[in-house]
């Protein structure tokens, strides 16, 4: 962050203490210190994957931005990066891995498949798109994408970490944070949350 970013407008250091005197907020001190330790889940689906693991190597070099430690457990991860296509037997163990990562967390969809089904959108064993069961922050486009791309993605994360406040943040509030309903795979793919609905369409047929 350079320190432009980090002084808050309004506030003018005497020239005298320019480069060892910083007038910053709590906000952006803690938004700070999150933006640049983002820990990804050691986890992949499908070609996305790959691209992922690319941008990973010396080339492209994820450390610069304090995203290379991969955590191989949810539970020391901040970030669930959805990288491929996401089946309907998978999505149980997705929303249950989400669940079990602590707050603040943070979720990616990398690529065509992962945003809305890809070339597989109307396959009967495809979801269209996680964001029918997991909150989505960035979607990342391609098919898959270039790791250049996925480092895009992880800078505009970074831009949403940076516009957020304490105040408004759901992790301090008093309130506790329900865990996601697991979903049901039967014949299909089932979101507990909508199971009042379907009994009311049911019993409107019926």
């Amino acid at each position: 962050m350079s320190e432009n970013e980090l002084n808050s407008p309004g506030y003018d250091i005497p020239p005298e203490l320019q480069g060892q005197v910083a007038i910053t907020t709590l906000d952006r001190l803690y938004n700070w210190g999150r933006r640049s330790s983002v820990w990804p889940l050691m986890f992949g689906l499908a070609c996305c994957a790959i691209e992922m693991i690319v941008s990973q190597a010396s080339r492209y070099d994820l450390s610069r931005f304090g995203m290379e430690v991969m955590r191989p457990s949810p539970r020391q991860s901040d970030l669930l990066l959805i990288s491929g296509t996401v089946t309907k037997k998978m999505v149980p163990l997705l929303v249950r891995l989400y669940n079990q990562m602590p707050e603040p967390k943070y979720v990616v969809a990398m690529g065509a498949c992962a945003s809305g089904g890809g070339p597989f959108k109307e396959g009967y064993n495809v979801v269209s798109g996680i964001d029918r069961y997991l909150p989505v922050d960035v979607y990342i486009p391609g098919c898959p994408p270039t790791p250049q791309a996925l480092i895009n993605g992880l800078i505009r994360l970074q831009e949403k970490i940076d516009k957020q406040s304490i105040k408004q943040v759901p992790w301090y509030r008093k309130e506790p944070i329900e865990a996601i309903p697991i979903p049901i795979l039967g014949p299909d793919l089932i979101d507990p949350r909508k199971i009042p609905q379907i009994k009311n369409r049911k019993a409107q047929e019926g």
